[in-house]
């Protein structure tokens, strides 16, 4: 096996030296523009009648009504010039567009272009301005001052929510904002970011280790992802690549076998993906077994991305704390820290890297522990895209 640069017992390929760590995942946006006369796809119908409580026809007719709007909107806003004051939709099929403006005498303008108008004090430009001048106060205010801070063009105000509303009206003082343009109003939102779980990607144990994380998973309602075995001490504290707390480990067998999962809290988002370390994902959608001599490959926080095939299935491999049976052989190569990183071969997850020998400057072998009887021991579910 791989010696370990680590303090924690058994762990195979942690390391606690901080390495480059890989950077968060995000969803890539979309570079069409598909027309608004195109079909909605299926899934977005299903969404909308799930978390909307609308029919299929009912959710048609809204995005039809809502691209529509889209468009007239634009023009109304372009022939209001300074005197637009912003726009929404109302009804159960967005089938109502308002349009606000503070020149009454533009009215007629906007009713022949199919909306309807509505008068009010100020433009969409003194709003953002007001938004504008609160943000750059709130640069030296204490966080209770406000969790967040927004426009809203149908009370034509700007709101701040915060728990402390006299914080709050400090703010708004400091920034010499037109308090009649504000509305203060108390909160229990606190906003926070949100980090993706990637196969492949490092995290750590405590203070002393890291490995890498092999696949995002699910235990009924509970986010999590599965790793090697001796990574984990059930109960640790997890963090994830930059370091934010990320959550505990459930389970863990080392020796014998050679795996562990965690949960994750509600900062992290589990997603179907495995990093490539060259800028994307590899999406996770199934874990059918590769049978000898199938191409194959690792993702891990220390060495990246690596492939090779899978030499022999079932291996029994007698580690310095102990045999770990029920191993799949490659002739892919890892190292320290890789631990517990990914192994998939084309769209299916293979299983999570135990231990090996050799580097990936000469080469060498390393056995993963196969992934679905990880599934299998503790009721979870692989995360498929």
């Amino acid at each position: 096996m791989l010696r370990r640069r680590t303090v924690i017992a058994g762990c195979a390929l942690a390391v606690t030296a901080l390495a480059t760590v890989a950077t968060p995942a995000m969803a890539e946006p979309s570079n069409s523009s598909a027309s608004s006369s195109a079909a909605p796809s299926p899934g977005m119908i299903e969404a909308m009648q799930r978390d909307l409580g609308l029919s299929a026809d009912q959710a048609n007719a809204r995005l039809a009504n809502e691209a529509k709007a889209m468009n007239t909107d634009a023009k109304v806003r372009a022939t209001l010039g300074e005197a637009y004051a912003g726009s929404w939709v109302s009804g159960v099929t967005s089938d109502s567009l308002i349009v606000a403006t503070t020149d009454a005498s533009k009215a007629g303008a906007i009713l022949s272009a199919g909306a309807q108008p509505t008068i009010v004090a100020r433009n969409l430009a003194a709003l953002d301005a007001a938004e504008a001048a609160l943000d750059k106060a709130a640069a030296g205010a204490p966080a209770s001052a406000a969790s967040l801070w927004y426009v809203d063009v149908r009370t034509n105000s700007v709101v701040v929510l915060a728990s402390d509303t006299a914080a709050a009206e400090k703010l708004v003082a400091a920034s010499g904002v037109d308090k009649s343009a504000v509305r203060v109003e108390r909160s229990s939102e606190a906003p926070q970011t949100f980090y993706d779980v990637r196969g492949g990607d490092a995290y750590y144990i405590g203070s002393s280790a890291r490995c890498s994380i092999g696949f995002s998973v699910r235990k009924g309602t509970t986010p999590g992802f599965v790793d090697a075995g001796h990574c984990a001490t059930v109960g640790s504290t997890v963090y994830g690549y930059n370091h934010v707390l990320m959550g505990t480990f459930q389970g863990y067998s080392f020796p014998g076998n050679d795996y562990s999962w965690a949960s994750v809290n509600s900062n992290w988002t589990v997603r179907p993906w495995v990093n490539n370390y060259s800028g994307g994902n590899v999406v996770v959608k199934g874990s059918s077994v590769a049978a000898v001599g199938s191409s194959i490959c690792r993702s891990g926080s220390t060495t990246g991305w690596h492939c090779g095939s899978v030499q022999q299935l079932n291996a029994s491999v007698r580690y310095s704390q102990g045999t770990v049976s029920g191993l799949t052989r490659t002739n892919v190569c890892a190292e320290p820290g890789d631990s517990g990183g990914s192994f998939i071969s084309g769209s299916q997850a293979q299983g999570v890297t135990s231990g090996g020998s050799g580097n990936c400057s000469s080469g060498g072998t390393t056995y993963f522990q196969p992934v679905n009887e990880i599934l299998s021991v503790y009721g979870l579910t692989l995360v498929t895209g």
